[in-house]
């Protein structure tokens, strides 16, 4: 078990899609490119709905992806957990005492560079790599830093998602809906 409870996090991009998901049996949910003032009432109906939320800090519209954010969104949003790719969000999570989630977008070897930097600094409890589309990249990551690795980002069919999770991967995050698969859940 991956602490997820399953081996897919439904992305939400849009609002539409947040009375489809609290009628599934996912335990986690990330939440992306929300605006600031639909944020408390998003996260509220998501707990009532036993969801645990994953907020990436850096895309909340309308909210500076700093630290005093940080200090916001884990004091009055009340995540469960914060993704960002900002050391400085990542540390202030941490001092929450909420689950932290370094994303790491690898456009090459001095990206792949500066994340191992931040995940010895940070220690982040995951690491979502983007994109998630590259097994051996995953693996890389994994036995190098020791961290549980999420993978992200261009993952468009089962079999990367089954590619990704055999590289390492514990769960792979996606908005793609045709991958929210109930059967898909561990059990």
């Amino acid at each position: 078990m991956n602490g997820f409870g399953s081996e897919v996090i439904p992305a939400i991009r849009e609002l539409k899609d947040l009375d489809k998901i609290v009628e599934t049996d996912f335990q986690y949910v990330a939440l992306l490119n929300m605006h600031i003032g639909q944020l408390r009432s998003v996260v509220k109906k998501l707990h009532q709905h036993e969801k645990k939320v994953l907020l990436h800090a850096d895309l909340v519209q309308g909210l500076t992806s700093d630290e005093y954010a940080a200090q916001f969104l884990c004091r009055d949003i009340k995540p469960d957990g914060l993704i960002s790719t900002r050391k400085n969000v990542l540390l202030t999570a941490k001092k929450a005492k909420i689950l932290t989630i370094q994303r790491a977008f690898l456009l090459d070897s001095k990206a792949l560079e500066s994340s191992f930097h931040i995940l010895e600094t940070v220690q982040p409890d995951y690491i979502e790599v983007l994109p998630g589309v590259i097994p051996h990249i995953i693996q890389e990551i994994y036995e190098k830093a020791n961290v549980p690795v999420i993978a992200g980002g261009l993952i468009r069919t089962d079999e990367e998602v089954a590619s990704a999770l055999t590289a390492g991967a514990v769960a792979v995050t996606t908005s793609r809906r045709e991958l929210w698969k109930p059967d898909r859940l561990e059990t």
